[in-house]
């Protein structure tokens, strides 16, 4: 049972995650509209509806949907749905992750509030396209229709921090083949870690996206002098004497770690683009949105 303090805590989270969420509505719409001004309409991507695949019965299907041939081999309830249909499914991961709750300078947004900012618009964009959208980690299956940006804004506001040790990428959870997921975040995890995922999602049938959040301070070191850094996600606090002496070090690294994102990415033919939170969302979303239609089936 939660302590006292605990509920405190996660009442005081929620508010604050209620207070952001007029606001960014607002905003990922504007955003979404401009970019939709420059782009005339996504291709379709699927393999036709001659071809067919399985999923369990939720509550909301279709009864009308049910394969009773196929449910008959088990004592579960199965929906068919074409492979094009699938297809037009779009999950999303926004890090949740404390890291994302950093920014440089006050003039700049926080990496978390960008990264809900492209997800939210991307979701506008994609509902109005017709195809259906979810959030990676809820459980809940793609939805579409008016009331879908409301939910998801909510499920993407008031979604839970990783349980395991800091830095943790999503667990994996089966998703339909010829399905698209975009991972959106700073994507601090080791190389190791992320390709081992990747693959595994890709092996599935699962195109994706590595969509990679970072403040410009973080790609260029700016500071100088005797700094103290704390880590934001339990790793202590690092004291060093003069920045500038390892400035050209730390670039070199996470130049490597970005070239390292686009490898994985590419080997299995996903996409990967760095974003820096000084630069217009307009832009970037753009790009993501045009290159969906762009990744393999």
């Amino acid at each position: 049972m939660a302590t006292t303090e605990t509920r405190v805590h996660l009442r005081q989270e929620a508010e604050l995650a209620a207070a952001r969420l007029p606001p960014l509505m607002v905003a990922a719409e504007r955003v979404a509209a401009t970019v939709q001004q420059g782009v005339h309409g996504r291709r379709r991507v699927g393999m036709g509806e001659a071809f067919w695949q399985f999923r369990r019965y939720e509550a909301g299907d279709s009864v009308r949907k049910i394969d009773w041939r196929q449910s008959a081999k088990t004592d579960k309830l199965f929906i068919r749905e074409t492979e094009w249909a699938a297809a037009q499914s779009v999950w999303l991961w926004p890090d949740p992750s404390p890291s994302m709750q950093w920014r440089s300078k006050r003039s700049l947004p926080e990496k978390r509030d960008r990264a809900d900012l492209i997800a939210l618009a991307l979701s506008s964009l994609l509902v109005r396209a017709g195809e259906r959208v979810a959030v990676l980690g809820t459980g809940e299956r793609p939805i579409s229709g008016k009331v879908a940006l409301d939910r998801l804004a909510q499920r993407i506001l008031f979604r839970s921090k990783p349980a395991g040790k800091p830095g943790d990428l999503p667990a994996f959870e089966p998703l339909p083949r010829y399905a698209t997921l975009i991972f959106i975040g700073d994507l601090l995890a080791p190389l190791e870690e992320t390709d081992r995922l990747v693959r595994r999602y890709a092996a599935a049938g699962v195109r994706g996206y590595l969509f990679h959040i970072l403040d410009p301070a973080e790609q260029s070191l700016p500071y100088a002098g005797r700094t103290r850094f704390e880590g934001l996600e339990q790793e202590g606090h690092l004291l060093v004497k003069r920045v500038e002496t390892v400035r050209d070090e730390y670039k070199a690294k996470m130049t490597e770690h970005q070239a390292g994102l686009a490898d994985i990415a590419r080997a299995v033919g996903w996409n990967y683009a760095l974003h820096l939170t000084d630069q217009a969302p307009e832009a970037a979303l753009l790009r993501l949105y045009v290159n969906l239609a762009q990744l393999p089936g």
